[in-house]
């Protein structure tokens, strides 16, 4: 990590410095003179957003008429940065700020050049209803995002700097007449004691401030929509904004935020609660379905009829090994083909997924590998896997029928429900940044909290 050092009282021994400090090819040093007028630009052309430089500085310091008069320029304008450290100026250089040098003074301006500023559309949570485009690469677009969708006098921004070497900027937005001053804290407690040299991604930044590294449980949310910002920040809670990164990370995250679609608070009343339970079902299914398929061929075959315990066992016939054997084969074709279609190019992903999937399955139940009840099975673990609306939790719901899935092989249903209420006692006791994970409304935890404390 580089050291602080302040900035020399010469600014000509400061120019001198960055000479040898950063002898990159596309570090400019540009001296410019007229009528007894001298200035020295210093900048990094690649990260410098030429048009603005030429309008900005070169051509008002060729219609001015003196010295005086081209720093007085310089000092109203509203891009300034103010230089503290020579570190911090090494920074603000990479970064796309102009150094200049006139009338034996330095001025810092930020003239960034920024072509990710374009706003993606939503693929990762697409919706029928309500916005359709998501977040931007840039921040400071992103925050204006945030500023037009959110006129409150209150909403608060605190700006950061991660990464001992990439020093991105990183957003810290919150309502500060509804955030929950503990969880602030602990927010920004945990960002100012990241120690890694390179930070690029929300997800990484999630990992990195999530304290336990074992956890499979997520406890922040990560989302590319804006409107899922604004209900947050208007609940209270504290969203972080990567410079670069076109999602946002929100905490603190409980298990009921992982299951609401933003759809929801569009549609009517029993049509947000029809989908809702639609989607708790699906869960149950991921979670269950394959732990129970082998707690009732193998185990327990008495807790269904006996013509469908007959039809399931007759589709069984010719297959050489158990059905945990069984299911476990067929869940890891499934993961596979789940990386696959994530992996491959969009044009040929579904394609080639869905072919992989009809072949394999059609030839695993012809040479009696599976059988036909079983790929109704996995289909349906497969189809409710994606209903869950949130990518980080329905990765960790993935993970836990596994567990379900080894405990119904050793002791069938028994095994099956000891793991589902260990499951739950386990969500009990999770905290994300002091707030239960099972905790239904945060909002008015928040406003409790408040009411303590005035």
């Amino acid at each position: 990590m580089r050291k602080k050092v302040p900035i020399p009282y010469t600014p000509s021994e400061t120019i001198e410095w960055i000479k040898k400090e950063i002898s990159s090819f596309d570090i400019v040093h540009k001296p410019l003179e007229i009528k007894g007028k001298k200035m020295l630009l210093v900048y990094i052309k690649t990260v410098v957003d030429g048009v603005r430089l030429q309008e900005g500085i070169i051509r008002p310091f060729f219609e001015l008429s003196s010295t005086g008069e081209v720093e007085a320029y310089l000092s109203s304008l509203p891009n300034r940065v103010n230089i503290e450290t020579k570190e911090q100026l090494l920074i603000e250089l990479t970064k796309g700020s102009v150094l200049i040098y006139v009338n034996d003074q330095l001025f810092l301006f930020d003239f960034t050049l920024v072509s990710t500023d374009n706003v993606l559309e939503s693929n990762v949570e697409p919706t029928v209803q309500g916005p359709q485009l998501s977040l931007s690469e840039s921040l400071m677009t992103n925050v204006n995002i945030i500023r037009q969708r959110y006129h409150q006098p209150s909403l608060t921004i605190e700006m950061l700097d991660i990464g001992q070497k990439s020093n991105l900027p990183l957003a810290v937005i919150y309502d500060q007449d509804e955030v929950n001053d503990l969880v602030l804290k602990e927010v920004l407690q945990r960002v100012k004691h990241i120690d890694r040299d390179i930070v690029q991604s929300s997800s990484e930044l999630s990992t990195l401030i999530n304290h336990k590294k074992f956890s499979l449980i997520p406890k922040l949310m990560i989302t590319e929509r804006s409107d899922r910002i604004i209900y947050n920040i208007s609940a209270g809670k504290v969203v972080l904004m990567l410079d670069g990164d076109s999602n946002a990370v929100i905490a603190p995250g409980v298990f009921f935020d992982f299951m609401t679609a933003i759809e929801d608070s569009y549609h009517a009343f029993w049509i947000s609660k029809f989908a809702l339970s639609m989607r708790y079902f699906a869960l149950f299914l991921c979670l269950t379905l394959p732990g129970l398929y082998v707690a009732v061929i193998s185990y327990n075959p008495d807790v269904i009829r006996a013509e469908l315990a007959l039809s399931v066992a007759g589709s069984r016939i010719g297959v050489p090994y158990a059905s945990f054997v069984e299911i476990l084969f067929m869940l890891v074709v499934m993961e596979l083909l789940t990386e696959a279609s994530i992996r491959l190019p969009k044009a040929i992903s579904a394609t080639a997924t869905t072919v992989g999937g009809l072949i394999l399955g059609t030839a695993a139940t012809e040479a009696a590998l599976t059988s036909n009840v079983m790929i109704i099975i996995i289909s349906l673990v497969a189809i409710s896997t994606f209903v869950v609306p949130i990518n980080e939790m329905g990765l960790a719901i993935r993970v836990f029928r596994y567990v379900i899935l080894f405990f119904a092989s050793i002791a069938g249903m028994a095994g099956v429900m000891l793991s589902l209420v260990g499951f739950v006692m386990y969500l009990s006791n999770v905290r994300s940044f002091g707030e239960p994970y099972l905790r239904l409304y945060y909002r008015s935890r928040v406003k409790e909290i408040k009411g303590n404390n005035s």
